[in-house]
């Protein structure tokens, strides 16, 4: 291993707190949800909550992989009491975003220098990435092509 080892289990644990942070942020969306649109948005809501946890425990299996010690700490939760579907919507693309963001990270401290690590950044970037177009386009209105932008 010719990588900076504790650099890579500390992005390890930031990565761990932020999916568990998602976690919560996701099944805190679950239950602010109402109206028509509630069963299949809440279905989609609670997997995601159960993808972060799976996320977030591979990230704490490679820490312990690599003689590290797993973190007790959480991500910030960010809570606008803003609950409208877009509004959810919005936010889970910027957390998303910084998850994709620690992903890239790691996949340049390893580049190289580990296949496992290498492999399991490029992995969840990929499933980040896809996720993130899967909340933009629904952002976007029906039959309106381009990519969702956030007001500035």
């Amino acid at each position: 291993m010719n990588f900076d080892k504790d650099k890579v289990i500390a992005l390890l644990n930031k990565i761990m707190e932020l999916e568990l942070a998602g976690v919560v942020r996701y099944t805190h969306y679950s239950l602010m949800v109402f109206g028509y649109n509630r069963i299949p948005v809440v279905e989609w809501l609670k997997k995601e909550a159960e993808e972060g946890l799976v996320h977030a425990h591979k990230a704490g299996e490679l820490v312990t992989l690599l003689g590290g010690y797993p973190s007790l700490s959480i991500g910030p939760l960010l809570e606008t009491h803003h609950h409208d579907i877009g509004d959810i919507l919005r936010e889970s693309l910027a957390h998303e975003g910084e998850a994709c963001a620690a992903y890239y990270q790691l996949l340049k401290l390893t580049e190289g220098k580990s296949v496992l690590l290498e492999d399991y950044a490029r992995g969840l970037i990929v499933e980040e990435e896809m996720h993130a177009d899967e909340v933009n386009k629904m952002l976007r209105r029906t039959g309106k092509t381009g990519v969702y932008e956030p007001a500035k």
